[in-house]
């Protein structure tokens, strides 16, 4: 074996299976394990999924909500063990891949209108 297939059947041990599919546009609750002392909870981080970037192991979602009048947005590697649970709330109406023109909107200029041709 070479070390290409290797690295890919290594890789395919540690993908998650249980994700569903998940679109730009989407509102999202990402369910992410914190550590407190020796225990672990589940803090849910909820918000519209603006981007999507590579594939297979390295997958990544960024998430934005506006937390207290402030854009914040975070970045969620999908099958890391440290996500505990994606749920997909609605569904959103785009068309385009990156949504990154949210920045720049403020209050109800950010709502994105819902599709409902794809199942939750």
């Amino acid at each position: 074996m070479s070390a290409q297939e290797i690295i890919r059947s290594i890789e395919a041990e540690q993908l998650k299976s249980n994700l569903p599919e998940i679109y730009i546009g989407d509102t999202v609750r990402v369910g992410v394990k914190i550590k407190e002392g020796d225990k672990y909870r589940v803090q849910p981080y909820e918000g519209v999924v603006i981007a999507r970037r590579n594939g297979g192991i390295n997958e990544t979602i960024t998430v934005r909500r506006v937390f207290q009048g402030v854009g914040v947005e975070r970045v969620f590697l999908l099958h890391s063990p440290r996500i505990d649970s994606i749920k997909v709330l609605r569904r959103g109406k785009v068309r385009r891949a990156k949504l990154y023109y949210l920045r720049g909107r403020v209050g109800k200029a950010t709502r994105i209108k819902q599709r409902f041709d794809r199942s939750l």
